[in-house]
């Protein structure tokens, strides 16, 4: 034990400033409807209880003692609650540990849970949620920012929302959110949903490609050229072709034949191994080729 407080020593701001962006978006989520139930104030509470090594650390050192005064009854009252929620959506943080897009991902990570925190998803919880993956577009080619913006479009085309689409995007938020700082959500319930719907493979929407110095892979079978010919377009457009995915591969290019769903539901192994890179944090982005060709014509447009 000795050992492991001298460790978290020097791991504890970058643990604080995790929990920090998380927490933030934890409330963004569960004020995304403008309503708090009680599962959710269960929800933040328990998050604060478990974050309880970071007492000594602003702000935890002002949000844990109001959590402390609202259980000590046993029972946290609707004042209690709106208290606990302004304090932690008003705390101010000026020293940044991580950068820009790290610090979002991890507000991102915590707002899907704190969407999640009374285990429904609402129309208007998804409609904040694409306000706010819209407003986010920098962080395009990250996980999981790919994979909702992606889901999030498919799914809104036709501005109506299904219960198997809701029940979708629920399954992609779980296989996200960190399920050992939750009271409420129990991940074998999800784990169903994950094998009900396929979350994996998910194509960027409309991704900015760029081929100078850029390495390619492609996966499937494509109806417009054969692999030797792609690879030959890729080296005229100054990329580099791969026949395997690896943490420096910066596109999987996903063939059209035998897989006409550019949006998600993509198989295979190359796939899969790009996901769980990802999810690593490599930079790979999934294309469909569709998109792939677009780019490829408008450089050549250009070049002309």
């Amino acid at each position: 034990m000795s050992q492991d407080r001298d460790y978290r020593q020097f791991t504890k701001p970058a643990e604080l400033h995790k929990a920090i962006n998380t927490l933030r978006g934890l409330v963004a989520g569960i004020n995304s409807d403008m309503k708090v139930e009680s599962e959710e104030v269960t929800e933040l509470v328990h998050w604060c209880e478990i974050h309880a090594n970071l007492r000594d650390r602003h702000p935890f050192s002002e949000i844990l003692p109001v959590v402390d005064q609202a259980l000590e009854d046993g029972v946290v009252t609707e004042d209690e609650a709106r208290d606990i929620l302004w304090l932690c959506n008003n705390f101010v943080d000026n020293s940044a540990y991580y950068d820009m897009v790290t610090s979002s991902i991890q507000f991102l990570n915590g707002m899907l849970h704190g969407l999640l925190a009374d285990g429904k998803l609402s129309d208007h919880e998804i409609m904040t949620l694409k306000s706010w993956i819209d407003a986010n577009d920098f962080l395009a080619g990250t996980y999981p920012f790919d994979e909702i913006n992606s889901l999030l479009y498919v799914i809104l085309e036709d501005n109506i929302i299904t219960e198997q689409e809701r029940e979708t995007l629920m399954a992609l938020f779980s296989d996200v959110i960190d399920f050992t700082s939750s009271y409420n959500l129990s991940e074998k319930e999800f784990a169903r949903l994950r094998e009900k719907y396929s979350i994996s493979g998910i194509c960027a929407v409309c991704p900015e490609i760029s081929f100078e110095g850029k390495i390619f892979c492609f996966t499937g079978e494509s109806y417009r050229a054969k692999r030797s010919e792609i690879a030959e377009t890729v080296a005229n457009l100054g990329g580099i072709t791969r026949t395997s995915v690896s943490a420096k591969t910066d596109y999987l290019i996903v063939g059209n034949a035998g897989n006409p769903c550019w949006a998600y539901a993509c198989y295979g192994r190359k796939i899969e191994e790009a996901v769980n890179l990802r999810k690593q944090g490599a930079g790979i982005v999934i294309v469909n080729e569709t998109d792939f060709w677009d780019a490829v014509d408008d450089v050549s447009i250009v070049t002309v």
